[in-house]
Protein backbone atom coordinates (compact mmCIF):
# COMPACT_ATOMS: atom_id res chain seq x y z
CA UNK A 1 0.00 0.00 0.00
CA UNK A 2 0.95 3.17 -0.33
CA UNK A 3 2.50 5.18 2.27
CA UNK A 4 0.45 8.30 2.30
CA UNK A 5 -2.86 6.12 1.72
CA UNK A 6 -1.30 4.04 4.36
CA UNK A 7 -1.32 6.87 6.98
CA UNK A 8 -4.34 8.35 5.43
CA UNK A 9 -6.43 5.34 5.93
CA UNK A 10 -4.76 4.97 9.87
CA UNK A 11 -5.80 8.90 10.34
CA UNK A 12 -9.44 7.81 9.46
CA UNK A 13 -9.66 4.62 11.94
CA UNK A 14 -8.13 1.77 10.25
CA UNK A 15 -8.82 -0.70 8.04
CA UNK A 16 -9.78 -3.45 10.73
CA UNK A 17 -12.57 -0.52 11.71
CA UNK A 18 -14.05 -0.43 8.54
CA UNK A 19 -14.12 -4.17 7.63
CA UNK A 20 -15.91 -5.15 10.62
CA UNK A 21 -18.78 -3.14 9.81
CA UNK A 22 -21.54 -3.82 6.39
CA UNK A 23 -23.03 -1.10 6.48
CA UNK A 24 -23.52 2.53 7.26
CA UNK A 25 -26.45 4.70 8.28
CA UNK A 26 -26.50 8.59 8.66
CA UNK A 27 -28.61 11.80 7.82
CA UNK A 28 -27.19 13.37 4.70
CA UNK A 29 -28.90 17.05 3.65
CA UNK A 30 -27.97 18.34 0.47
CA UNK A 31 -28.04 21.83 -0.19
CA UNK A 32 -27.00 24.54 -2.81
CA UNK A 33 -28.74 25.92 -6.20
CA UNK A 34 -27.16 23.30 -7.69
CA UNK A 35 -30.18 21.01 -7.76
CA UNK A 36 -32.89 23.34 -8.59
CA UNK A 37 -30.09 24.53 -11.86
CA UNK A 38 -30.55 20.93 -12.80
CA UNK A 39 -34.68 21.15 -12.90
CA UNK A 40 -35.51 19.12 -9.56
CA UNK A 41 -35.49 21.86 -6.83
CA UNK A 42 -37.42 19.38 -4.58
CA UNK A 43 -34.67 17.28 -4.77
CA UNK A 44 -32.66 19.64 -1.90
CA UNK A 45 -33.64 18.71 1.51
CA UNK A 46 -32.22 16.04 4.18
CA UNK A 47 -32.17 11.89 3.64
CA UNK A 48 -32.04 9.01 5.93
CA UNK A 49 -29.60 7.02 3.89
CA UNK A 50 -27.96 3.84 4.04
CA UNK A 51 -24.48 3.01 2.79
CA UNK A 52 -23.05 -0.55 1.83
CA UNK A 53 -19.09 -0.53 2.78
CA UNK A 54 -18.80 -4.14 0.26
CA UNK A 55 -20.38 -3.27 -2.54
CA UNK A 56 -21.48 -0.12 -4.35
CA UNK A 57 -25.56 -0.01 -2.87
CA UNK A 58 -26.86 3.55 -1.62
CA UNK A 59 -30.49 3.74 -0.77
CA UNK A 60 -31.82 7.22 0.64
CA UNK A 61 -34.96 8.26 2.11
CA UNK A 62 -36.28 11.92 1.94
CA UNK A 63 -37.48 12.90 4.84
CA UNK A 64 -40.34 15.28 4.32
CA UNK A 65 -41.67 13.11 1.40
CA UNK A 66 -40.48 9.57 2.52
CA UNK A 67 -39.70 9.42 -1.64
CA UNK A 68 -37.57 6.70 -1.63
CA UNK A 69 -33.94 6.02 -4.23
CA UNK A 70 -32.24 3.09 -4.66
CA UNK A 71 -29.04 2.75 -6.67
CA UNK A 72 -27.38 -0.63 -7.07
CA UNK A 73 -24.16 -0.55 -9.25
CA UNK A 74 -24.65 -4.56 -9.32
CA UNK A 75 -27.50 -4.04 -11.11
CA UNK A 76 -26.45 -1.13 -12.89
CA UNK A 77 -30.07 0.34 -11.75
CA UNK A 78 -31.67 3.62 -10.02
CA UNK A 79 -35.25 4.07 -9.23
CA UNK A 80 -37.14 6.36 -6.96
CA UNK A 81 -40.51 5.46 -5.89
CA UNK A 82 -43.28 7.29 -3.13
CA UNK A 83 -44.22 6.56 0.12
CA UNK A 84 -46.75 4.29 -0.52
CA UNK A 85 -44.29 2.16 -3.38
CA UNK A 86 -45.12 4.06 -6.62
CA UNK A 87 -42.42 4.31 -8.63
CA UNK A 88 -41.58 7.89 -9.84
CA UNK A 89 -38.61 7.32 -12.02
CA UNK A 90 -36.33 4.83 -13.00
CA UNK A 91 -33.32 4.13 -15.24
CA UNK A 92 -31.24 1.05 -15.93
CA UNK A 93 -27.78 1.67 -17.24
CA UNK A 94 -28.25 5.22 -16.24
CA UNK A 95 -24.23 6.35 -16.89
CA UNK A 96 -24.88 6.03 -20.45
CA UNK A 97 -27.78 8.71 -19.98
CA UNK A 98 -26.12 11.59 -19.82
CA UNK A 99 -24.09 11.36 -22.91
CA UNK A 100 -23.52 14.29 -24.10
CA UNK A 101 -24.87 16.30 -21.45
CA UNK A 102 -23.26 20.25 -20.96
CA UNK A 103 -22.94 21.83 -17.57
CA UNK A 104 -26.13 23.57 -18.21
CA UNK A 105 -28.25 20.51 -19.43
CA UNK A 106 -31.07 19.99 -16.85
CA UNK A 107 -31.34 16.40 -15.47
CA UNK A 108 -34.56 13.94 -14.74
CA UNK A 109 -35.36 13.17 -11.52
CA UNK A 110 -33.75 9.39 -11.75
CA UNK A 111 -30.55 11.66 -13.17
CA UNK A 112 -30.49 13.65 -10.62
CA UNK A 113 -30.92 10.69 -8.06
CA UNK A 114 -28.28 8.61 -9.38
CA UNK A 115 -25.73 11.57 -9.36
CA UNK A 116 -26.11 11.77 -5.70
CA UNK A 117 -26.44 8.40 -5.19
CA UNK A 118 -22.85 7.62 -6.43
CA UNK A 119 -21.31 10.42 -5.21
CA UNK A 120 -22.43 11.05 -1.57
CA UNK A 121 -21.79 6.61 -1.59
CA UNK A 122 -18.29 7.52 -2.38
CA UNK A 123 -18.06 10.48 0.09
CA UNK A 124 -18.89 8.40 2.98
CA UNK A 125 -16.74 5.29 2.04
CA UNK A 126 -13.61 7.77 1.50
CA UNK A 127 -10.17 6.57 2.33
CA UNK A 128 -11.77 3.22 2.96
CA UNK A 129 -12.79 2.47 -1.01
CA UNK A 130 -8.90 3.40 -2.19
CA UNK A 131 -7.80 0.23 -0.61
CA UNK A 132 -10.57 -1.74 -2.22
CA UNK A 133 -9.26 -4.32 -4.83
CA UNK A 134 -8.72 -3.22 -8.21
CA UNK A 135 -8.84 0.82 -7.03
CA UNK A 136 -4.97 2.28 -7.93
CA UNK A 137 -3.89 4.86 -5.27
CA UNK A 138 -0.14 6.67 -5.13
CA UNK A 139 1.07 9.73 -4.04
CA UNK A 140 1.36 12.81 -6.43
CA UNK A 141 2.47 16.54 -6.21
CA UNK A 142 1.44 18.20 -2.96
CA UNK A 143 -1.34 21.43 -3.36
CA UNK A 144 -0.26 24.77 -1.71
CA UNK A 145 -3.49 25.99 0.14
CA UNK A 146 -2.64 29.68 1.49
CA UNK A 147 0.45 28.75 3.98
CA UNK A 148 -0.39 25.46 4.37
CA UNK A 149 0.63 22.49 2.07
CA UNK A 150 -1.44 19.44 1.40
CA UNK A 151 -0.30 16.19 0.52
CA UNK A 152 -1.42 14.81 -2.87
CA UNK A 153 -2.89 11.02 -3.67
CA UNK A 154 -4.29 10.25 -6.97
CA UNK A 155 -6.84 7.75 -6.58
CA UNK A 156 -8.12 5.25 -10.35
CA UNK A 157 -10.99 3.21 -10.01
CA UNK A 158 -12.03 0.24 -11.62
CA UNK A 159 -14.69 0.55 -14.14
CA UNK A 160 -16.76 -1.94 -10.69
CA UNK A 161 -17.17 1.33 -9.39
CA UNK A 162 -19.33 4.63 -10.35
CA UNK A 163 -17.87 7.68 -9.79
CA UNK A 164 -17.14 11.62 -11.27
CA UNK A 165 -14.22 10.29 -13.25
CA UNK A 166 -11.72 7.58 -13.35
CA UNK A 167 -9.13 9.29 -11.90
CA UNK A 168 -9.29 11.81 -9.36
CA UNK A 169 -7.22 13.83 -7.10
CA UNK A 170 -7.57 13.85 -3.08
CA UNK A 171 -5.75 16.04 -0.57
CA UNK A 172 -4.64 15.49 2.87
CA UNK A 173 -3.39 17.89 5.93
CA UNK A 174 -0.60 16.71 7.97
CA UNK A 175 -2.30 14.39 10.70
CA UNK A 176 -4.31 12.64 7.15
CA UNK A 177 -7.54 14.03 7.20
CA UNK A 178 -9.19 14.92 3.83
CA UNK A 179 -9.00 18.54 3.14
CA UNK A 180 -10.20 18.80 -0.69
CA UNK A 181 -10.33 16.53 -3.83
CA UNK A 182 -10.15 17.48 -7.06
CA UNK A 183 -12.42 16.29 -10.18
CA UNK A 184 -14.31 17.31 -13.39
CA UNK A 185 -17.43 15.10 -13.57
CA UNK A 186 -18.11 13.09 -16.57
CA UNK A 187 -22.61 13.47 -15.98
CA UNK A 188 -22.13 17.25 -15.97
CA UNK A 189 -19.93 18.29 -19.24
CA UNK A 190 -16.66 18.03 -16.78
CA UNK A 191 -16.65 21.99 -15.16
CA UNK A 192 -13.55 21.87 -12.82
CA UNK A 193 -14.18 21.02 -9.51
CA UNK A 194 -12.59 21.98 -6.27
CA UNK A 195 -14.63 20.49 -3.35
CA UNK A 196 -13.73 20.76 -0.17
CA UNK A 197 -14.17 19.40 3.67
CA UNK A 198 -14.63 21.82 6.59
CA UNK A 199 -15.55 19.73 9.15
CA UNK A 200 -14.94 15.78 9.98
CA UNK A 201 -16.00 14.34 12.85
CA UNK A 202 -15.48 10.74 14.58
CA UNK A 203 -18.26 8.40 15.06
CA UNK A 204 -17.35 4.70 16.69
CA UNK A 205 -13.42 5.42 16.10
CA UNK A 206 -13.73 6.40 12.40
CA UNK A 207 -13.49 9.80 11.07
CA UNK A 208 -16.20 11.07 8.52
CA UNK A 209 -16.36 14.27 6.61
CA UNK A 210 -19.54 16.11 7.92
CA UNK A 211 -19.45 19.19 5.93
CA UNK A 212 -18.54 19.61 2.32
CA UNK A 213 -19.39 22.62 0.18
CA UNK A 214 -18.10 22.21 -3.84
CA UNK A 215 -16.62 25.37 -5.40
CA UNK A 216 -15.68 25.40 -8.96
CA UNK A 217 -12.01 25.42 -9.93
CA UNK A 218 -10.29 28.20 -11.89
CA UNK A 219 -7.63 27.51 -14.58
CA UNK A 220 -4.84 27.94 -11.87
CA UNK A 221 -6.32 25.16 -9.36
CA UNK A 222 -7.73 27.84 -7.30
CA UNK A 223 -11.21 27.17 -5.87
CA UNK A 224 -13.71 29.96 -7.09
CA UNK A 225 -15.21 30.91 -3.63
CA UNK A 226 -18.00 33.32 -5.09
CA UNK A 227 -20.55 30.39 -4.97
CA UNK A 228 -21.29 26.93 -3.47
CA UNK A 229 -23.60 25.10 -5.83
CA UNK A 230 -23.83 22.32 -3.55
CA UNK A 231 -23.48 21.54 0.32
CA UNK A 232 -22.99 18.42 1.52
CA UNK A 233 -23.63 18.36 5.66
CA UNK A 234 -23.96 14.31 7.32
CA UNK A 235 -24.87 13.75 11.10
CA UNK A 236 -25.91 10.58 12.69
CA UNK A 237 -23.35 8.39 11.19
CA UNK A 238 -23.89 4.79 12.64
CA UNK A 239 -21.79 1.75 11.97
CA UNK A 240 -23.65 -1.49 11.51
Amino acid sequence: MDALLDHVIAAHGGLDQWKNHSTLTARVTYGGPFWEFKGNPDFAGSYAVEADLQKQHFRQVQEATGRTVVFSKLDDRVSLSEADGTVVDELDGPRATFDGYAPDTQWSLAQEAYFSSYAVWHYLLEPYLFAWPGVEAHEVEPWTEGDTVWRGLSVTFPESVDTHNTTESYYFDDAGLLRRMDYAPEVNGRPPVAHYVRQQDSFHGIVVPTERHVHGRNEDGTPDLSAIPITVDVGGVEFH
